[in-house]
């Protein structure tokens, strides 16, 4: 009987946090640049977002009730082999995404930050030996061309007079490109640790977190941000809804680890679909901005390939008898 109550009750929790993370996964760019003040100290809001996550996933851990067991396990060598690296990765991948965020409308971010697909897919092979698809390949060179035709958007565009084309290219575009690269190879690095050396995600995820802001904090010795800081103070410019675009962003982190563990992969791929979507709405809803004809163009290509690559995986063929 609690065995199919257990069954009734997975498809209602995969359908909540599916829709949850779509929601989050959607509205992050939107809230991360109409509840960040420019002036905000960007290194502090990505110290500010680590310590949520650490909380979060503590929180996960103790409520799952597997929090004292990884303790005992735990190992300061094994912590670093497993996410030493992807963490230094990760804490340069959201800086990056900061100062894209603040020189990015929300639909072209979200849209040129699905490029990580394409690299996850490349570091998934050179690391994992993962192979694509012909199906699966065709999608990622159709991402491609939907972020080149987004490049030349942004950088040529002489609709926007308030922005500078240079300013949106090395602030706007380059980072969320190198934050997407970043991001393929970290992912690669954690679904190693993960699936083959069997590492706790949420366990994954505290070492990782405090790791990046270790490597934060040693930077603000020689850093413009620890200048500022040292000059400001850690809260320079930020208000009560600062907070709100750092927690979403920790609890995303969350959700992506429940949708995964109870929909899987495929799931999480019509997630980012539809966050393309809710992007697009929300950005007409509260800017007042329909979307570019760069746009237009690339973001059924963008959706067309994500379908694709999620629809039609690698299959190893059967040898005939």
């Amino acid at each position: 009987m609690a065995t199919r109550e257990k069954e009734e009750g997975t498809p209602k929790k995969v359908w909540l946090y599916s829709a949850l993370l779509t929601l989050q996964y959607g509205s992050q760019p939107l809230i991360s640049k109409r509840f960040t003040r420019r002036e905000v100290i960007v290194t502090s809001s990505v110290l500010a977002c680590e310590v949520a996550k650490v909380i979060c996933a503590i929180s996960v851990l103790i409520v799952d009730g597997s929090f004292t067991k990884l303790c005992k396990n735990w190992s300061l060598l094994r912590a670093l082999t497993f996410s030493g690296l992807p963490a230094a990765i990760y804490a340069l991948q959201n800086s990056l995404l900061q100062i894209s965020y603040k020189n990015l409308d929300s639909l072209t971010f979200s849209m040129l930050n699905q490029t990580k697909l394409f690299f996850t897919a490349f570091f998934g092979f050179m690391i994992l030996r993962q192979k694509q698809s012909i199906q699966q390949i065709g999608a990622l060179f159709l991402l491609i061309v939907a972020a080149v035709l987004l490049s030349i958007g942004e950088g040529t565009s002489k609709g926007s007079k308030s922005r500078n084309p240079e300013e949106v290219l090395f602030y706007g575009i380059v980072p969320v490109l190198v934050a997407s690269v970043l991001s393929g190879l970290a992912s690669a690095l954690c679904q190693w640790a993960s699936q083959v050396k069997k590492h706790s995600s949420y366990l994954m995820t505290i070492e990782m977190s405090i790791f990046g802001s270790m490597c934060l904090l040693a930077s603000l010795s020689q850093s413009p941000d620890g200048d500022a800081m040292r000059k400001y103070g850690f809260f320079y410019a930020w208000t009560p809804l600062t907070l709100v675009p750092i927690v979403a962003n920790a609890l995303g982190g969350i959700l992506v680890g429940l949708v995964t563990t109870y929909a899987g992969g495929v799931r999480k791929g019509f997630v980012i679909v539809s966050a393309l979507l809710v992007t697009a709405l929300l950005q007409f809803i509260f800017d007042g901005k329909p979307p570019s004809p760069y746009c237009l163009v690339a973001l059924p290509l963008v959706i067309t390939s994500i379908s694709i690559y999620q629809k039609y995986p690698y299959r190893v063929k059967k040898k005939k008898a």
